[in-house]
């Protein structure tokens, strides 16, 4: 019995789709290949550390240099000092300017010497820098780069339009800003206090192109990479898709075919070349199909065969009572109300024999097999069929049955249908041998299979009727015997029973060549632990 926590467990797994319920197929499979991809494209958000590491870096360096300044400044004699700004600013390629303790400018490297870098125009610069720029800005939005203010070169160059310098000088300590040019790159400040005859503020600029050429360089190649693997995924996807999707949608329309019913012949793609779940699936739904059609032409006929087995008993009843207010004599309506009750009888029969036969594959579906020791079962039959005839005056064959030895004859099924199936056989055989004749019943193993034969010393079977002899409402008795004593679901039933337990049942002659039929049963053998059976 499931416990509380199985229960638990299948209905989470049952759960229904929420959120990407109207999702197609196809559109969850790049979905999820998407999603994947866009962890790939996280990528731009280290690159904007990459930056921010490359800028602080930067500026450490340009503060290293300061100090290293500093210190060959004061060393230096008063007239070799703006020589070793020439060279500093030149080795550097940034721009020196000095002010004093009143913000005023007392010294700038461009003017006294070419300027070692160049702020560029964007507005003269050609189209393509311009889509970058643009890409630069999407990207820093998208990533959430902090919002780092536009460089203006002061009108009135003074310690009063740089911050940083005003910081300094208040201070002492060096301090450092992040603008962007006018065409988008980084422009770095650094500071430092230096006492030479004066107090004063060293304001070195630098204009930073290479971090952003690096960063644009990466970037680009991460683009490329992402575009190249999004085009891959895409491609894989919808490839996916289409030996998913396709082939479930062949399977859907032909089920939608086969539930409207408007092809009596329903093809049901097999996919022979497909071998993995979805051609297991496809195998299975037309193996189902194949299953459903004949059992839905088995009910067709066996309705038929029906109708036409209980007209006949019907007929017979009718005509019985319409006679009997026309005979005149008690003899006639006493015979008439004979056949009335004989045909009432055979009625019964046939009624009982068809709900047996039409409930039989629902029961045998739902029973749970057990440990059957046929010669055991056939034992235990034939004895209470034996106590059952004690006192009968009517002559009937005699019954020989071949025990085997306890244990060897063993099957996993239903006992109570198994025995069903052995009254059946034997009673068929009972009815084909003439008084006082021998019914033999034997059962054996052979390898993984349990034989069981039934012989009679009836008439035979002919090679050609061995199969009919299956077929519901098929009866052909010997002569003399009334007619509706059997109903023809006898040995029917006894096939669907033996098929419903994976067996197998056929008619075939005696192997000893006497005279009569042989009814052989084969049966797959339950598992035993003993090396002798």
């Amino acid at each position: 019995m499931p416990t509380k926590a199985d229960i638990a467990a299948r209905d989470a797994e049952d759960q229904p789709l929420v959120w990407s319920a109207r999702w197609s197929l196809t559109t969850r499979i790049l979905a999820v290949n998407i999603v994947a991809i866009a962890l790939l494209a996280g990528g731009f958000f280290y690159l904007d550390t990459y930056r921010s590491r490359l800028v602080d870096t930067r500026v450490e360096v340009m503060k290293d240099q300061l100090a290293m300044l500093d210190e060959a400044l004061e060393a230096a004699r008063p007239d070799q000092r703006e020589r070793l700004i020439g060279e500093f600013t030149r080795a550097t390629e940034s721009r020196l300017r000095f002010y004093d303790a009143a913000g005023r400018k007392l010294y700038d490297s461009f003017d006294h010497g070419p300027p070692t870098y160049t702020l560029r125009d964007p507005d003269l610069q050609p189209w393509k820098r311009d889509a970058a720029r643009a890409m630069d800005r999407g990207i820093d939005w998208i990533v959430g780069a902090p919002n780092y203010p536009d460089f203006e070169e002061p009108s009135v160059d003074s310690g009063a339009a740089w911050p940083e310098v005003a910081e300094t000088m208040q201070s002492g300590e060096g301090a450092a800003r992040f603008r962007y040019a006018p065409e988008r790159t980084p422009l770095l400040t650094a500071t430092r206090v230096v006492d030479l005859e004066i107090r004063e503020v060293m304001l070195m600029t630098l204009n930073a192109r290479d971090i952003t050429r690096t960063v644009r360089a990466e970037r680009f190649r991460l683009a490329v990479v992402v575009a190249l693997v999004l085009m891959t995924s895409v491609l894989l996807s919808l490839f996916l898709a289409r030996t998913i999707v396709r082939p479930l949608r062949k399977l859907a329309r032909a089920a939608v075919r086969v539930r409207l019913g408007r092809a009596r012949e329903v093809v049901v793609p097999r996919l022979p070349s497909r071998r993995d779940e979805i051609g297991t699936l496809a195998r299975a739904l037309s193996d189902m199909t194949q299953a459903l059609r004949e059992r839905i032409d088995a009910g067709e006929h066996f309705a038929a065969d029906v109708t036409h087995e209980l007209k006949n008993p019907i007929a017979s009843v009718r005509s019985a009572i319409e006679g009997l207010g026309r005979v005149k004599t008690d003899e006639q309506r006493a015979q008439l109300l004979a056949i009335a009750d004989e045909d009432v009888r055979r009625l019964d029969r046939l009624v009982t024999d068809i709900s047996d036969a039409s409930r039989i594959d629902a029961q045998l579906s739902r029973t749970n097999f057990e440990p059957i020791d046929v010669g055991l079962m056939i034992e235990s039959m034939l004895a209470a069929r034996a106590a059952r005839a004690e006192g009968s005056n009517t002559p009937q064959p005699r019954i020989a049955f071949a025990r085997p030895r306890k244990g060897t004859t063993l099957v996993m099924g239903d006992g109570h249908r198994l025995e069903r199936v052995i009254d059946n056989v034997v009673d068929n055989a009972i009815s084909f041998s003439p008084p006082g004749g021998l019914v033999c019943v034997r059962a054996t193993r052979l390898g993984n299979e349990v034989h069981i034969g039934v012989d009679d010393d009836g008439p035979g079977i002919e090679p050609a009727q061995r199969e009919a002899i299956f077929r519901r409402f098929h009866s052909e008795r010997p002569d003399g015997e009334a007619f509706g004593r059997h109903s023809g679901l006898g040995l029917a039933i006894a096939r669907t029973i033996v098929e419903g337990h994976s067996g197998h049942i056929a008619a075939r002659d005696r192997d000893d060549g006497s005279p009569g039929a042989s009814l052989l049963i084969t049966l797959p053998a339950a598992e035993t632990n003993d090396p002798a059976a």
